[in-house]
């Protein structure tokens, strides 16, 4: 890793548009489309706009950083738009020194991504998991194996799953979006005693074919001292992702929750777009061998 690769920085000009219809008397909305401020993300230029005169509000989860903004919409249209410069200074580090952390030894807030979850039923897997990757040794190119493993048993496909698969049915079908990917790799790190959390964001390097921009699911997984970036349906690169939200499965990470009678309109319109200038070291999103990370160490 040479000096301008620890130094260069991504910024992405972030646009997202949505649109509802409510049809009953009014509706409640938890939105968790605003990027998170973390030690190695930050966020500035943030503009949201309602075409309803309510008053957003927007909160923080002090435990994993995702921004909630929460509203009730009157009967009628809402249109919403939100837009934000995002600056990534992303860590990087060599692979092969990333070493798995023992369950006795890990930090709180990691404990609890080794649990099963919804969408992630590791329990279930634990036979196919050791039968796979136990017998390789312990560190991130196993976690690697993992996701590789998955790409190779699973086929891209829209429009092929549901909110309610898991991936146990990723699985059995072999076929999914970014979505049901992250389940399934999620679920077999689990399956080893390694952490692993689901984790939205958008879906910057797409391949067009694959469809307009669109928010995007990957995984972190928890390796050496802080929480890594994989994205199990290789379809974005992971240097242009912008961490929005992060739970055990999707049902945490949502990017719209609603309560009441609504039709979506329109959206999700999704804008990202890399801004490269080398005289402030800001680089386009590239594929890169090092492991990477927008979180800080932990304790």
């Amino acid at each position: 890793m040479n000096s301008n690769d620890a130094t260069a920085k991504v910024r992405i000009d972030l646009q997202i548009g949505l649109g509802y219809r409510i049809e009953s008397p009014g509706a409640d909305f938890i939105f968790n489309i605003h990027p998170a401020h973390t030690p190695c993300q930050s966020v500035s230029a943030e503009e949201l706009w309602l075409s309803q005169p309510i008053r957003p509000d927007i909160q923080t989860d002090p435990i994993s950083g995702n921004r909630y903004l929460r509203l009730q919409a009157l009967q009628g249209d809402l249109q919403l738009s939100y837009r934000a410069t995002v600056e990534l200074r992303h860590h990087r580090a060599d692979p092969a020194q990333l070493q798995e952390i023992p369950i006795q030894r890990l930090p709180l807030e990691a404990l609890g991504y080794v649990y099963p979850s919804r969408y992630c039923e590791s329990d279930k897997l634990l036979r196919l998991a050791m039968k796979q990757f136990g017998h390789l040794a312990p560190g991130y190119p196993r976690v690697q194996a993992i996701m590789d493993w998955v790409q190779q048993q699973v086929t891209f496909t829209s429009n092929t799953s549901n909110p309610r698969t898991s991936a146990i049915e990723t699985l059995v079908e072999q076929v999914g979006v970014c979505r049901d990917f992250a389940h399934l790799m999620i679920a077999l790190c689990r399956a080893v005693n390694i952490p692993a959390r689901f984790t939205t964001g958008t879906d910057y390097g797409a391949d067009p074919a694959l469809g307009p921009p669109d928010f995007h699911a990957y995984v972190e997984v928890y390796v050496g001292d802080r929480w890594y970036i994989f994205d199990p349906s290789g379809t974005g690169i992971p240097l242009g992702f912008v961490r929005i939200g992060t739970g055990r499965d999707a049902a945490d990470a949502a990017f719209a929750t609603i309560f009441g009678g609504v039709v979506p309109t329109s959206g999700p319109i999704i804008s990202a777009t890399a801004y490269e200038d080398a005289s402030q070291n800001f680089v386009r999103p590239h594929h890169t061998p090092l492991a990477v990370s927008t979180d800080a160490p932990k304790q």
